[in-house]
């Protein structure tokens, strides 16, 4: 038995809550992150407290497993984000930027699902016609998508209990509502008392659940932090808007790999997968180019290659500038100094520009050595031999330190044409691979020494 609402302001950095509204947080210092939330009290005699503690505790041994089977959407790419398929019950968060992608592909995905399972697609964005004419337009199946545009997720909920989809798509958690709260939809409180009125109906009912939502301008998911919380899944769409291909990535996975990477590209039929997405990145480079190295980087469960590109030229500024996409900015400037420390390459006077082709966000830290022997191309104006690939993590030392899956790597590279491998000592196979050479280095000196 619910009792009065009670507004509060939540901050969307670190949670904190506050009586009244104010410029910076008291608890992290964030400015402008307090938003308006209701708290609904419950009343303490229908809290629902068990009349015996031992009533829902049980065993671990005593659990019974049920592997249920994977569903599979038939898009490749999409499958190997999601671990190899969707999970009944499980919930499924997809981020991105207006217009990248998300609803076509989860319009693509629901008709293709429609053929041997009953899916059912709520917007509450678009009407009806704007969805038809959508599917239209990209020539996909009519016969088998149930469309439902409703905002008010008690009324969803209830459709869905009659219709009972094993696959559901809901487009966006921004636009839906409950009536159990008073404020508006995209709210905070609104956000998170919809998510988990459509999780709990998800796992209770088993049906596999996508969840849209907005992001903000700093490209996180807009609305309380505790959404990627409730869901098993967290997917993003990446992709540059002036590029036609897009990237989506899983940042949080129960049921698969994180960081598991799946590459589309965007055409007037709709989203088409790239199966090998290594050839798209390189089929433009240019061997012949100063500051332009190709590296090898891990993607979820497989190798990638993408060149990186770096332009060094004279400052005039009296703080020259280091700026990277693609790559961590903070990262950049920390190897430009053990450049200069453990390589006698100063850069303190030098403007750095560091990009990865592609628009793809490398992560991890294997792309250390590629970027370095980037910088030293470019300042010296001179490209590298034909064929050559580098991957390595760099220390504070100067040491060249192992990254996961080495050999994997070098065989990818070995099947793309590549020539000759810089790679970390430990990393090294023992016995040599056909078709390249491989340079184990274990500092940067060697490294450098092997490209002069």
């Amino acid at each position: 038995m619910a009792t009065k609402p009670k507004f509060v302001y939540v901050c969307q950095k670190c949670g904190a809550q506050a009586p009244k509204w104010a410029g910076q947080c008291g608890d992290c210092g964030a400015w402008n992150s307090l938003v308006e939330d209701v708290i609904i009290k419950q009343n303490p005699r229908f809290s629902g407290i068990l009349a015996n503690p031992q009533e829902g505790v049980t065993l671990i041994s005593e659990v019974a497993i049920n592997v249920a089977d994977r569903i599979v959407t038939n898009i490749v790419e999409l499958d190997r984000v999601l671990g190899g398929g969707l999970v009944p019950g499980s919930v499924v968060l997809v981020g991105g930027d207006p217009g990248i992608g998300k609803s076509t592909l989860l319009l693509q995905a629901l008709t293709n699902l429609g053929n041997t399972n009953s899916v059912l697609y709520v917007s509450g964005e678009e009407s009806l016609q704007q969805i038809a004419m959508r599917s239209k337009r990209l020539e996909l199946p009519q016969n088998n998508l149930k469309l439902l545009t409703e905002t008010q997720v008690e009324k969803i909920l209830a459709v869905a209990s009659k219709e009972q989809p094993q696959i559901m798509v809901v487009d966006s958690i921004q636009t839906i509502y409950t009536e159990i709260l008073p404020s508006a939809p995209g709210g905070v409180g609104q956000v998170r008392e919809s998510a988990a009125q459509l999780v709990r109906y998800a796992k209770q009912s088993g049906t596999a659940l996508f969840i849209v939502g907005h992001v903000t301008k700093e490209g996180t998911l807009a609305g309380p932090r505790v959404l990627e919380h409730m869901v098993d899944a967290v997917i993003y769409f990446e992709g540059d808007s002036d590029s036609r291909y897009r990237v989506v990535r899983a940042t949080k996975n129960r049921f698969g790999a994180v960081n598991e990477l799946g590459v589309f590209a965007m055409t007037d039929k709709g989203l088409r997968e790239i199966t090998n997405p290594s050839a798209i990145f390189l089929s433009h480079y240019n061997a012949k180019s100063s500051g332009s190295v190709v590296m090898v980087t891990w993607e979820g469960s497989r190798p990638l290659l993408v060149e990186v590109q770096a332009l060094v030229d004279e400052s005039h500024a009296p703080n020259p500038r280091r700026v990277a996409i693609g790559l961590d900015q903070n990262r950049l400037v920390m190897l430009l100094a053990v450049l200069h420390r453990h390589g006698g390459v100063p850069t303190y006077d030098q403007d750095v520009f560091i990009n990865v082709v592609g628009g793809v966000r490398v992560m991890e830290t294997a792309s250390d050595l590629a970027l370095l022997l980037a910088v030293l191309s470019s300042m010296r104006n001179r490209p590298l031999e034909t064929g050559i690939v580098a991957f390595g993590e760099v220390g504070l030392a100067g040491e060249i330190r192992p990254v996961q899956c080495g050999q994997e790597r070098i065989k990818a590279a070995v099947k793309h044409g590549m020539k000759k491998a810089i790679v970390p000592k430990a990393n090294a196979p023992k016995k040599a691979i056909e078709g390249i050479e491989v340079i184990a280095v274990e500092n940067l000196t060697a490294a450098l020494a092997a490209v002069r």
